[in-house]
C-alpha cells in the first residue's frame, strides 16, 4: 500500500480531484491581521521588516491526505526559533494551533503546504523590545521540492565550489530563516553545471546542508547525516527515528565531503518532498545510478508514517 509507487498515484488523484473543487480558498487561503484572504489576493506591507530585511523566522508544517503531520514538532521549533529572533508571537500557541487546522479545513486541500512567518514588523528598531511583530500564516496546495515524478529516478546534485555555507557564527542554522543568499549562489551554480540540487560544504570540508533539506549519505546500510551547522529539520528527526525503529544505524555527527563521493546513497529530506533521492553526484553515477534499497526503504516508511497517530491526526474537513 505505501509503495513510492502507489503512494504518488493515490497523490495524483487526490491533487485530479481537488482541481475542480470551486471553494473560495480551495487554491490557498492566508490570515493576514487577523483576516482571511484568498492566497492569491494576499499582500502584505512593504515596509515590513521581514520583507525588507529578511529580519524574521518561519516554519512549514504539511497535511498529507488530510492528516497533519507532526504539526506540534513545528509549533515546538517554531516557538524556539521566535525566541532566539527575540520576536513575540501576538497570537499564543492554542489559538495558533486551532487556526491552522481551522484554515486547512475551510480549504479542503487534502495535500497541503503549511506556512508559519512572524517578522519584526513595520518598525527598524535596533531595541527589539518596543516593536510589534507581524504574523502571517499561508495554507496552499502541497509543493513539491523534488518533482513526484522524479522520486522513482532520482534526481542530480553538486558539491558547491563557489559557496560555502553561511557558518553559524554569522546565522544561527537552526533558527528557520530566510537568508538564503548562500543557498541561491548553490543553485545557480547547480544549474551552471547541469545539476537540479546543490549541497554546500563548510570551511573545514565538511558538508552541510541545501536549500531547506538535510542532507544523508547511505553507506554499508548505515545512514550518515550532518548534525553541526544546519537546520534541526523535523524530517531529518522523522528519518532518524523510523531508521531507529528499523535497525538501521544513524551517525549523526561532521560528514566529510569525501564520503559523499564514496557513498552507496545518498539522500535529501524536507517537508515539502520528505525523502529525495539523489543518484546523480557531480555528473557521476552514485553508487548503481539508481535509487537504492535503503533510500526506498526510508521512503515508504516516511508516507506509511503519516498515518500513524502517534505523528498525525485527521483534519476535521466540513464534510468529514
Amino acid at each position: 500500500m505505501y509503495t513510492m509507487e502507489a503512494v504518488l498515484s493515490a497523490y495524483e488523484e487526490r491533487k485530479t480531484k481537488h482541481a475542480k473543487s470551486t471553494k473560495p480558498f480551495a487554491q490557498g487561503v492566508a490570515w493576514i491581521e487577523g483576516k482571511l484572504f484568498p492566497l492569491s489576493e494576499a499582500r502584505i506591507p512593504i515596509l515590513d521588516q521581514g520583507f525588507l530585511h529578511s529580519d524574521l523566522t518561519y516554519d512549514v508544517p504539511a497535511v498529507w491526505d488530510g492528516r497533519f503531520f507532526r504539526l506540534d514538532d513545528h509549533l515546538d521549533r517554531f516557538a524556539a526559533s521566535c525566541e532566539k529572533m527575540r520576536l513575540r508571537n501576538p497570537m499564543d500557541r492554542r489559538t495558533l494551533r486551532a487556526t491552522l487546522i481551522d484554515m486547512v479545513a475551510r480549504t479542503e486541500i487534502r495535500d497541503a503546504y503549511v506556512e508559519l512567518i512572524l517578522t519584526r514588523g513595520l518598525k527598524f528598531v535596533r531595541e527589539y523590545k518596543t516593536a510589534e511583530n507581524n504574523l502571517y500564516l499561508l495554507v496552499m496546495p502541497y509543493i513539491w521540492a523534488m518533482p513526484p515524478q522524479v522520486h522513482t529516478t532520482g534526481s542530480s546534485a553538486i558539491v558547491t565550489r563557489t559557496v560555502r555555507r553561511t557558518p553559524p557564527g554569522a546565522m544561527d542554522p537552526t533558527i528557520k530563516n530566510l537568508q538564503w543568499g548562500d543557498f541561491t549562489r548553490g543553485w545557480l551554480e547547480a544549474s551552471d553545471r547541469g545539476a537540479v540540487y546543490s549541497f554546500l560544504p563548510d570551511g573545514d570540508g565538511n558538508i552541510t546542508e541545501g536549500g531547506g533539506y538535510n542532507i544523508f549519505v547511505v553507506k554499508d546500510r548505515v545512514l550518515r547525516t550532518p548534525g553541526h551547522g544546519v537546520l534541526e529539520g523535523v524530517t531529518r528527526k522523522t528519518v532518524i527515528e523510523l531508521a531507529t525503529a528499523k535497525g538501521i544505524r544513524t551517525i549523526m555527527d561532521f560528514v566529510p565531503v569525501d564520503l559523499l563521493y564514496r557513498a552507496d546513497e545518498l539522500f535529501m529530506c524536507t517537508t515539502a518532498g520528505g525523502v529525495m533521492p539523489v543518484t546523480q553526484l557531480d555528473g557521476e553515477p552514485v553508487g548503481g545510478g539508481q535509487v537504492g534499497p535503503v533510500t526506498r526503504e526510508m521512503w515508504e516508511a516516511y508516507w506509511e508514517a503519516h498515518y500513524d497517530p502517534k505523528y498525525s491526526f485527521v483534519i476535521p474537513y466540513s464534510g468529514s
